[in-house]
């Protein structure tokens, strides 16, 4: 008796074993994204047009895919400021903490995300950047986007998200 309540004990536990094993898989396999990631030679990154509110300025960074391909961009982006000599002045933007989400960007769509910093004068400002230097969610590369601006106290970057 004591035989068939251990076999009946390790087939019930080989069961839920497999059963929590393809239910975690599948809960992963559906967290993937459909299409590969974006590279940075899939895309064009630009600055947009700044948007004020109470004191801080918001700036977007438009990633643009320009390949023939649909591509996903998950995650944050990293973002500081560099001087003419392509040397880092300060700290990179830190990330404001919002909810993560993969975004697929079809040819010739973008994708943004979108920095803050504080208005001059509101509190101490960095020296004047030459290049706002982004590297793509989950990418080692970076792009130098020529771009003149002071960093004013906050620095903060978020997740990129589908474009409006």
């Amino acid at each position: 008796m004591t035989h068939v309540l251990t076999r009946a004990a390790t087939i019930a536990s080989a069961a839920l074993f497999a059963t929590t094993c393809s239910a975690v898989g599948a809960t992963q396999a559906s967290a993937l994204p459909r299409a590969p990631a974006c590279h940075v030679a899939d895309l064009h990154l630009a600055i947009g047009e700044p948007d004020g509110a109470a004191g801080s300025l918001y700036y977007p960074i438009l990633f643009t895919n320009t390949s023939t391909h649909t591509c996903a961009l998950r995650g944050y982006p990293g973002v500081s400021v560099v001087n003419v000599r392509h040397q880092q002045i300060g700290t990179s933007a830190t990330r404001t903490g919002a909810a993560v989400n993969t975004v697929s960007v079809q040819p010739g769509e973008s994708a943004t995300a979108t920095f803050r910093t504080n208005s001059p004068g509101v509190t101490d400002c960095r020296p004047p950047s030459t290049y706002v230097k982004v590297y793509p969610p989950n990418s080692y590369q970076a792009v130098q986007i020529p771009y003149h601006l002071r960093v004013c106290g906050v620095f903060e970057i978020s997740p990129v998200q589908a474009a409006e």
